[in-house]
């Protein structure tokens, strides 16, 4: 199956930590990384992640959004 490319964004930095860890223990690579420009973050932190649907791991409480890059833009997915 085909896999997408997501970007979460969170409320607070402890919050994107969190969301790494638990796609780490559900088998899925993702990686912290600075919020690119384009999108907006109360934190400036976000979660850069590979799967094959955005809710593999369900939002938590934290969570801002999610987007899907697609040839270089964003499309939101999910927001709080």
């Amino acid at each position: 199956m085909m896999k997408n490319t997501y970007i979460a964004t969170f409320y607070s930095h402890f919050g994107a930590i969190r969301y790494e860890r638990m796609l780490r223990k559900n088998g899925i690579r993702g990686q912290l990384m600075p919020v690119p420009r384009s999108l907006s973050s109360s934190c400036g932190t976000c979660v850069r992640f590979e799967a094959e649907s955005w809710d593999t791991i369900e939002p938590q409480e934290e969570t801002e959004q999610i987007v899907q890059e697609q040839e270089n833009e964003y499309i939101c997915v999910y927001q709080s």
